[in-house]
């Protein structure tokens, strides 16, 4: 676990003026920056960085966060990964809290045996013609090829022997590159195959995937997990594909590693492929972070269609309001490089274009399974959809799935969510009228704009003050947070701790408000702001006390009683 003093430190000694720039050009405008959004596409620059408060906001697409929310989002990149590569580049180190888990830091010198096994094995496909004759075959060029790394491990069983001094060395069976024996003998985990070299998204090959040239079992063997290749959180191609995906607002998620490439090879540069195993909850949460649009395509026989509802239920609670997933099946006689190949990238496109979305697969397979004529039918359906429409927190899509699911079972959608046992979702909030606050929405955002601007004012709420209204929660959960931090706090730092929270859409609008207010007003808000709470808990101390009759007052609610009323 990285310390919460680092993160605070690390945000305080970034500029997030220059970490933005690394990718988008920014232009001065009054006291901001601004920029054409780099997380979607827009002729006039809405997205708006302040260097004074250091974060970012996105006018068009709220797209909104720190320096670093903003690598995560526009690299694709987990929490832990943004802030190392954050670190790195300001020359920190990330300090590790102790647990009682036991933490395994990657040695450098991994990456460097990879780096090295990458070269040997495309040196070793220049020099191998059937190698090359079969890529050719394939359809693929010299260009695309180079583009991917692609390699070929030689026949034999210590070829790997040259690309270290010591074949005995541990890196090489940290990296999976190597096997150890019954016997202990060690011989190389890649022999006469086509290689494919795995980079994260920095760039950096973190494992292989081979391909037999003849017919051979396995067909395709991947590297094992590793200190560097964790299967589940990686992506072959995502390193190769990032610049197209956010030029054509969409990626295409495959099956195989040479789907991508002949994909690629026909320009459709945007596709990337899971590693030998199913789609996981991280990988379509990492690729939502980089494009809007989720496009699944899967052969059509049964093991494709396995395979996509595998990758529906682990994309469900996942799915953001305003983004989309979609699934493409394509004819079972083909697998995504079989149809590029014969029918081209127009075609290909055309059908990316009409992919069946999410919610459609979704009631698809549902009504397909059961007999929605009989009561026993609708029955069923109603069960099965339980676990996947109560994994939905998008409160848009879950609300309009729920719809389509009761009408489907003659239901309505409050019979649905009562025998769900379910929050109902767009329900209308009742207050009690006596509790709402005058002007409590302006007024609650006005004093979150004060306390994210200068959070030291939180210090100055009167004492056993409660926020009530529609973004009291937000408020309450600031207040407590910043009356608890033991440290000096910066708007970044309130901003990066709410992240990913219920309270983050409050914030953000609080953010955007921020960028069109001037801080000379800031005190003047406050202090408005700090009287109305006094008078009213004044009133509310009043209204107790006078609830309560004076006969039952002892001497020091009496007293309690004239300070009050020597306020008005």
């Amino acid at each position: 676990m990285i310390p919460k003093n680092f993160i605070q430190d690390l945000l305080n000694r970034l500029d997030i003026v220059d970490v933005v720039e690394r990718y988008v050009p920014l232009k001065k405008a009054g006291a901001n920056y601004v920029a054409c959004c780099p997380f979607h596409n827009e002729k006039s620059p809405s997205f708006t960085v302040s260097q004074g408060k250091q974060f970012y906001h996105c006018f068009g697409c709220g797209a909104h966060g720190t320096a670093i929310g903003f690598v995560m989002e526009h690299g694709g990149l987990g929490y832990v990964d943004a802030i190392e590569e954050l670190a790195r580049g300001i020359g920190v180190t990330v300090p590790r809290e102790t647990t009682a888990q036991v933490q395994h830091k990657v040695a450098p010198d991994l990456y460097e045996v990879m780096q090295a096994a990458t070269r040997y094995y495309r040196e070793q496909l220049k020099q191998s013609p059937r190698a090359i004759d079969y890529l050719k075959q394939r359809g693929l060029s010299g260009e695309i090829a180079a583009r991917f790394g692609i390699g070929y491990a030689p026949e034999g069983w210590q070829n790997l022997a040259g690309i270290v001094p010591d074949y005995q060395d541990a890196s090489l069976l940290e990296t999976g590159l190597v096997i150890v024996n019954d016997d202990g003998k060690r011989y190389d985990r890649f022999r006469d195959r086509i290689m494919f070299p795995i980079a994260n998204v920095r760039g950096q090959v973190i494992g292989f995937g081979g391909r037999v040239l003849d017919k051979g079992e396995p067909k395709y063997l991947n590297s094992p997990e590793t200190p560097l290749f964790e299967k589940g959180r990686e992506l072959y191609g995502l390193y190769q594909a990032q610049k197209s995906i956010r030029a054509n607002r969409r990626v295409l998620v495959v099956e195989g590693y040479m789907d991508v490439v002949a994909l690629a090879q026909h320009g459709i540069e945007y596709a990337v492929a899971t590693l030998g195993t199913a789609t996981t909850p991280y990988h379509v949460q990492k690729l939502l972070r980089l494009t809007d649009q989720v496009v699944f395509c899967f052969d059509g026989d049964a093991a494709g269609q396995k395979a996509a509802w595998r990758a529906l239920e682990n994309a469900l609670p996942q799915l953001v309001d305003g983004k989309r997933i979609a699934f493409l099946f394509l004819p079972v006689e083909h697998d995504p490089d079989s149809f590029v190949r014969e029918h081209g990238q127009e075609e290909f496109e055309r059908l990316l274009d009409e992919a069946l979305p999410l919610s459609g697969y979704l009631l698809r397979e549902l009504s397909a399974q059961v007999d929605l004529k009989t009561q026993e039918g609708r029955s069923a359906l109603l069960e099965r959809a339980k676990p996947l429409l109560t994994a939905i927190t998008a409160p848009a899509t879950a609300l309009l799935l729920r719809k389509e699911v009761a009408a489907l079972a003659g239901i309505t959608q409050t019979e649905l969510e009562g025998l769900y046992a379910i929050k109902p979702v767009g329900a209308p909030v009742r207050r009690a009228p006596q509790k709402v606050m005058r002007n409590e929405l302006s007024g609650l955002r006005a004093l979150l704009r004060c306390m994210l601007t200068r959070p030291e004012l939180v210090h100055e709420l009167p004492v056993g003050w409660n926020a009530e209204g529609s973004d009291a929660a937000t408020v309450a959960a600031v207040v407590e947070w910043l009356r608890g931090c033991d440290f000096a706090v910066s708007t970044a730092s309130i901003i990066q701790q709410f992240q990913g929270t219920p309270h983050e859409a409050v914030l953000a609008r609080a953010e955007a408000d921020m960028l069109q207010w001037g801080e000379e007003f800031v005190m003047e808000e406050f202090n408005g702001m700090l009287a109305k709470l006094r008078e009213e808990q004044r009133r509310q101390q009043l209204q107790a006390l006078e609830a309560k009759g004076m006969k039952g007052w002892d001497e020091q609610e009496r007293m309690l009683y004239r300070q009050l009323l020597q306020r008005e």
